[in-house]
């Protein structure tokens, strides 16, 4: 039986899966070109020809673009010809297997889950040679002090970076965003130097429903309580995914959403979410992702609860979006006071005229306006 191979679009751009039998032999990423992608392949893979993708094929090239796109499935059931590789790689490939999307380890660390605390430059040769890219997630193994370390797949580090913005549910690369800020502003280059690497993780619901409701039961609470009660009302109302169902809320009785620790204010806007989420009129993730910033701030802020802050809050930890500047939000006011000195809260306008030397990247900015209010100091 003669491997076969075949061309898949992903948000990385056009990849490349290669199988025999009924196990994945590897995972090529895009080359400069699609033709260099192919070459690649039959360089790597001689005798391999492009095919239609088998069943179990086809699922993974699904789970991987899903990956990619901010979804949560786990990669870590695709079949993989391992026995090909030498033991101590295929022990490396697990360990890698088991880092949650979005989080790195360094490759001391992964030596020292190998029971190798000296290994790590042998973690990385055989990181080095992994033919299963993505699906076997070198990226997610990083040099010491959580610098970016290297990578073999075409572009190199610039990939590597960009592979874990994707994961985190953002399409802009960090790096970037940051050497931007660090150019524009003085002081706020210090502290992105203080507080360290941008590690905003994006909220993976299944849908948006899930994400205001959240967004609801956290209103004018703290962080603790809110977990309590969204908590409750998951395990009343969810289907096992973490996440309220919009059906089971709209079933529930006021009784027991009310039992669950919710206001009766909370009770009656969670339910008109969940009740226009089962009629269609709530916009669904990939209809808001279509729409610029001011157009999902709109069609959100339309609805009952939710206002410019929760939109805005939406926007960054749930679609990602890079440039978004809540001048309302009280912690990002602090945080500009405390790290310009300045004796009173800001003005919103004139927090709104310091950011616009930000742009494109204020959602970064505030992120780090927010470790400035946490930081012991700023020195």
């Amino acid at each position: 039986m003669e491997a076969g191979f075949c061309l898949f679009d992903t948000p990385l751009g056009r990849c490349g899966l290669i199988w025999h039998g009924d196990e994945v032999l590897g995972l090529q990423l895009p080359e400069e070109t699609e033709p260099d992608t192919i070459a690649r392949i039959r360089r790597d893979y001689p005798g391999c020809r492009e095919a239609e993708p088998p069943v179990f094929a086809r699922a993974a090239i699904a789970a991987v673009d899903r990956m990619l796109s901010g979804g949560t499935d786990s990669l870590a059931s695709i079949p993989l010809a391992l026995e090909r590789h030498p033991p101590f790689h295929r022990r490396v490939y697990r360990i890698a297997q088991s880092i949650p999307p979005g989080h790195t380890l360094t490759y001391g660390e992964v030596a020292t889950r190998l029971d190798s605390p000296g290994a790590a430059r042998a973690v990385g040769q055989a990181l080095g040679r992994n033919p299963f890219a993505i699906i076997v997630p070198c990226h997610r193994v990083v040099g010491a002090g959580r610098n970016i370390g290297g990578f073999s797949a075409h572009g190199g580090t610039t990939t590597k970076l960009r592979l874990l913005a994707l994961e985190r549910g953002y399409d802009f690369d960090p790096a970037r965003a940051c050497a931007h800020l660090r150019r524009a502003d003085p002081v706020l280059k210090r502290l992105i130097g203080r507080a360290g690497e941008f590690t905003l993780r994006i909220e993976r619901s299944p849908d948006t429903f899930g994400i205001l409701a959240k967004s609801l039961v956290s209103q004018q609470l703290s962080g603790k309580a809110a977990a309590v009660i969204f908590g409750r009302l998951t395990a009343q109302c969810g289907t096992g995914d973490g996440w309220p169902s919009a059906p089971e809320v709209v079933a529930a009785s006021d009784e027991t959403l009310r039992g669950v620790g919710l206001s009766g204010a909370k009770v009656v806007a969670i339910r008109q979410l969940a009740e226009k989420a089962c009629s269609g009129e709530l916009p669904t993730l990939a209809a808001l992702r279509e729409l610029d910033d001011e157009a999902v701030i709109a069609r959100l802020s339309a609805l009952r609860g939710i206002g410019r802050w929760t939109a805005e809050m939406f926007l960054m930890f749930s679609l990602g979006r890079p440039d978004v500047m809540p001048v309302d939000d009280l912690g990002v006011r602090k945080g500009f006071q405390r790290l310009y000195q300045l004796e009173d809260l800001p003005e919103r306008k004139v927090l709104a005229h310091r950011a616009e030397r930000w742009r494109p990247y204020r959602s970064i900015a505030t992120w780090y306006l927010w470790r400035a209010t946490e930081l012991e100091t700023l020195d």
